[in-house]
């Protein structure tokens, strides 16, 4: 599915990881998507929840206070009684960093369903966000494109309509059904694009 997917589209799912990995959170949900989505600023789906009234900051605003990170007033303290005796965190991360590459501290190692142990640096896709992606790429078929588009994301977040990313849009005040019908309208074949993605 993802070699039908839009340098944008492939973009917003490169997006939603690091948006998750950025807010420690151990999947990658809807909510996640929609911040993907909103982070490219140029693409049709951030063009149109921006002129809708929802930014990138109100969402992860209302993304965290749905699914709060990690208590990031715990770390800090945390960082504080190592310096009294002597370890500098900061330090520790560098000499960890420099061997094993950037960010290998940021994501402590997990199990699987299987009990597998996962390294840390993949996040899996929770049910919701695999439900909205392939919902994607049925729009695109529905809408008779040869690729998924961003746009195409944000009509199966829409349509998925359980997950966080979706309760995010309709409670910024989004008329669910005004958006599918415009952005229907603007990934049709007939319309015009303001860029090629």
């Amino acid at each position: 599915m993802f070699e039908r997917f839009t340098n944008d589209a492939r973009q917003t799912v490169t997006q939603a990881q690091e948006h998750a990995r950025r807010l420690q959170h151990r999947h990658i949900g809807t909510e996640h998507l929609l911040l993907g989505l909103l982070g490219n600023p140029d693409t049709l789906s951030a063009q149109i929840l921006n002129e809708h009234g929802l930014t990138l900051d109100r969402a992860e605003t209302a993304t965290l206070r749905a699914l709060p990170g990690p208590d990031q007033r715990g770390g800090d303290l945390d960082a504080d009684a190592l310096e009294t005796i002597g370890i500098d965190l900061a330090a520790v991360r560098e000499r960890v960093e420099a061997t094993f590459g950037p960010g290998a501290l940021d994501r402590a190692p997990s199990r699987n369903h299987r009990g597998l142990l996962l390294s840390g640096r993949h996040i899996p896709f929770d049910r919701g966000a695999k439900k909205a992606l392939e919902l994607s790429l049925r729009e695109a078929i529905a809408l008779k494109s040869k690729e998924i588009r961003d746009g195409h994301i944000l009509l199966g977040l829409l349509r998925e309509a359980e997950g966080l990313g979706a309760r995010v849009i309709s409670s910024s005040g989004i008329d669910i059904a005004t958006l599918r019908i415009e952005l229907e309208r603007l990934l049709a074949p007939s319309a015009r694009r303001p860029r090629a993605s």
